[in-house]
């Protein structure tokens, strides 16, 4: 692995989880607005928006609300597309105020089928950052791996097909 750039260029976090749930509603989980925004972001942040247009070139907007109130705006675009096995997409946040994005990254998620379950890696890699975004960076590959385990608990308790 590259390192990253003293501005976060470059760095990259591969995250990979055994989740008890088949490929589709995995799929499902990251590609619903209503099922997304049940466990997208670290713990204790909700999601008052979340906007998915899946397909390649598609817009995603999340809105995340921290704990304290704040809401954190993230911005991308899907960039591949192929049910269930695989997204990927590209994600902007901590927009200036000319609309410059701080940070910006490429995600590829994978979903393999094991007897019933999902062998999910997560693969990011920042292509551009900030100053202003290095405390994200910092929590990144944290922030993350809470996500999955909010995916994993919301699969635990989604039993719609």
């Amino acid at each position: 692995m590259a390192e990253p750039d003293q501005d976060g260029t470059g760095k990259e976090m591969t995250i990979t989880r055994l989740l008890y749930a088949p490929p589709p509603v995995v799929f499902r989980a990251w590609t619903e607005p209503e099922r997304m925004a049940q466990w997208w972001g670290p713990r204790g942040f909700t999601n008052p928006v979340v906007e998915l247009d899946v397909r390649s070139g598609g817009a995603i907007r999340i809105d995340m609300r921290g704990p304290d109130g704040t809401v954190y705006p993230m911005r991308g675009l899907f960039r591949e597309i192929v049910e269930p096995e695989r997204l990927v997409f590209t994600s902007t946040a901590f927009e200036d105020a000319g609309g410059n994005p701080g940070l910006e990254s490429l995600s590829t998620v994978t979903f393999e089928a094991l007897e019933g379950k999902t062998k999910l890696t997560w693969h990011e890699a920042v292509v551009r950052s900030s100053p202003e975004a290095a405390a994200a960076l910092e929590g990144m590959e944290e922030g993350s791996s809470q996500s999955l385990e909010r995916l994993d608990e919301y699969l635990a308790g989604d039993k719609r097909p």
